[in-house]
């Protein structure tokens, strides 16, 4: 910083001198001043000029030593600047960055760095009390930037060089620096603003786990070892087995198994009334057909849901858990051997598979969820064609397995069956530009609507539509399939039998929402490069003003609101929806503040989109019960230690015996089985 700021501001504003570092590293050099001329310098100054940019990061680079590391941090360099030199005036008089010559007046990381400086500059007036009293962007129009020449632009303004009257046209940037000049700055957020309220009675009050992890053995050797021992007392003193001598030990029973007692006591301890965690089906078939059933794992999962009932709480329980950790995806592996979910086969083996765990456990479960997160787990497969396969045949899966409840167990044990879907809220990067706008909504077309229109239509079709997949998906395909030069869209069509099985196979709809995502399009529209590109045709942008998580996850509420929104809005609001899953990271061990915000927040969106948007809202999950090795998404730390709850389990409790945020701090009466 010396080096930088200090070889001209230290004469200025300091003692009249280079800085004592420069001198001890440049000797005789760095010329000397005189006391005449210390005293002619200083003081010289109403005010510290600042230039902030790209410039500061290309010199300051050179510089650093020791892991000392360079960031774009103006907040940071103005608290130096008060510290260094006393709580004086600074304007920043250069303040920006820059966008390829080729983007034209999209400039959309422009806009994200503009804000980021302006807003740390906000931050040093507000928290840190520096004195600054202005902000220059620079710069008004498109130039020559030295030694980049034409290949950067910096300006405001786009200036095509190739028109010879110089034509000057706005950038979005400009339109973002009106909207901030207008509003002084970062006005609070409406959506900040607390509403108070009660959720109803029967809302879930859940915790979201991944596949429940099976530990065979009783807590005691006594119910499983059959020998019959002496004590050899005036010998050396231990158990003998009695030769010839053998018993039948009592079979065990589920009281029988710590593991699962001291679970649900972590459990039970939060005041949450749903527990969500899946079954793994890799261990109850290994081979993936029912010739080889391991009973003791489905025995093992009863004991669970039957302690778990004996303490009046209900699970929503998963079929299928993929998980990108599992070389086969969580498949067992002779069905990931033979093409996982590019196979039909898949889809058969998932029915049959369906099909034995209703028989075994049907009586303890009221909430089934066939797959977890398909929408993620396309995302392993190589190209467009097989992604849009494996979602065809995961669809189809579901809908099977959903057709089979409801012909065999549904008069019986009335559960509601959905499937979980991925649900970050999307954004347009570029508000300014109708392209990023229409990304955004393609985004939620193939994150959602790929999976939910096929199973509901939408509120705005007939209710006998023709089915299949989001019409504007089928268009943008299509055309996308023209510009690669391929001979027809990569979706697959669905037979009329199966969309006839598909439509309607949804109980309930169930999200997992985290964060919020900016999406931008992908630009170019040459075919080979078209061909490289996902099909989806659009990116992932992140806010660095938005508050964040070790992990990089973006805490902004009001997504968990717009998506409930939208998806109520697309696919009306007949069926309940049920948030199961919502959560973020945080290293603190047990003060997870991040995590206490995150609840709060959080669960106030989904009070306002029940309560003021008419969302029909039942359950809010939180992601997870315990760390597994380090503190991450658990509100209680790992079993490899203590477990000890983490602060945010408090706020939970504190909500959920308060069914929400009354406006007297009032607890609503309600019974469990109410659920």
């Amino acid at each position: 910083m010396e080096a930088m700021l200090g070889w001209f501001a230290n004469p200025i504003f300091g003692d009249g001198d280079y800085p004592v570092s420069l001198s001890l590293k440049y000797g005789t050099l760095l010329p000397t001043f005189s006391p005449e001329e210390k005293l002619w310098v200083r003081k010289t100054a109403d005010f510290f000029a600042l230039s902030f940019g790209p410039n500061n990061l290309r010199l300051g680079r050179d510089l650093v030593q020791y892991g000392q590391i360079v960031t774009p941090d103006l907040r940071r360099i103005l608290s130096w600047i008060k510290l260094e030199y006393g709580n004086i005036k600074v304007l920043v008089a250069e303040g920006g960055w820059f966008s390829e010559a080729s983007l034209g007046r999209e400039d959309t990381v422009a806009i994200y760095l503009m804000k980021l400086f302006i807003n740390q500059a906000l931050q040093a007036i507000k928290l840190d009390g520096v004195q600054v009293f202005g902000y220059f962007a620079w710069s008004l129009v498109d130039g020559f930037e030295w030694n980049y020449g034409y290949s950067i632009r910096r300006g405001l303004f786009y200036i095509d060089f190739n028109n010879p009257n110089r034509t000057r046209t706005p950038k979005t940037s400009a339109q973002y620096y009106r909207h901030v000049v207008n509003s002084n700055g970062f006005p609070g957020d409406e959506t900040l603003r607390e509403v108070k309220g009660h959720f109803p009675c029967d809302f879930h009050w859940g915790i979201a786990d991944s596949t429940l992890q099976v530990k065979f053995f009783p807590f005691s050797p006594q119910f499983t070892d059959p020998h019959l021992y002496s004590w050899n007392l005036t010998g050396d003193g231990s158990l003998h087995p009695v030769p010839g001598v053998k018993l039948h030990p009592r079979q065990p029973q589920c009281t029988d198994y710590l593991a699962i007692r001291d679970h649900l006591r972590v459990f039970a301890s939060t005041g949450a009334s749903h527990y969500r965690f899946a079954l793994n089906w890799s261990l109850i078939l290994p081979q993936g057909d029912p010739s080889n059933v391991n009973t003791e794992a489905l025995r093992y999962y009863r004991c669970v849901l039957t302690e778990l009932k004996k303490l009046e709480l209900e699970a929503i329980v998963i079929l299928y858990y993929p998980t990108h950790k599992d070389p086969n995806l969580g498949l067992p592996g002779p069905l990931n051997a033979t093409g996982g979910w590019l196979n039909y086969t898949t889809v058969e083996a998932f029915q049959k598979y369906a099909a034995l765990c209703y028989q075994e456990l049907a009586s303890c479960v009221r909430y089934w969820i066939t797959i977890n997160e398909p929408n993620r787990l396309v995302d392993i497969y190589s190209n467009g064609t097989e992604k849009h396969q494996a979602a065809h045949h995961l669809l189809l899966a579901h809908a099977k397995a959903f057709r089979l409840y409801e012909r065999e167990h549904a008069s019986q044990h009335r559960a509601l069956v959905s499937l979980a879907l991925h649900a970050d809220w999307a954004e347009p990067a570029n508000p300014f530009v109708a392209s990023h706008t229409a990304a955004a909504q393609r985004f939620l077309l193939f994150e959602l609507g790929r999976f939910l229109h096929p199973l509901l239509g939408t509120s705005f079709e007939e209710k006998h539509s023709k089915g299949g997949y989001p019409q504007e998906m089928k268009v943008y395909l299509e055309e996308r399939a023209k510009v690669t030069g391929l001979s027809e869209s990569p979706l697959p069509s669905f037979t009329e039998t199966e969309k006839e099985e598909l439509r309607g196979a949804l109980s309930f709809i169930a999200l997992n929402h985290f964060t919020t995502r900016l999406v931008s399009p992908y630009t170019n529209t040459q075919a080979k490069i078209v061909q490289k590109t996902p099909d989806h045709g659009f990116s992932i942008l992140s806010d660095p003003t938005w508050p964040s998580s070790s992990l990089g996850q973006a805490l902004v509420p009001r997504g968990l609101r717009n998506i409930l929104n939208w998806v109520s809005q697309r696919y009306g609001r007949d069926l309940p929806i049920i948030v199961t899953a919502s959560g973020i990271d945080d290293q603190a061990t047990i003060d997870d503040k991040i995590r206490q915000h995150y609840l709060r927040s959080y669960l106030q969106e989904a009070l306002k989109a029940r309560k003021l948007d008419g969302v029909n809202l039942q359950g809010f999950y939180v992601w997870k019960l315990q760390d597994r090795h380090i503190p991450q998404f658990g509100l209680f730390t790992s079993t490899h230690h203590q477990s000890k709850s983490k602060n945010s389990v408090a706020v939970y409790r504190e909500i959920i015996s308060h069914s929400g945020f009354p406006e007297d701090h009032s607890m609503q009466i309600c019974s469990r089985n109410q659920g």
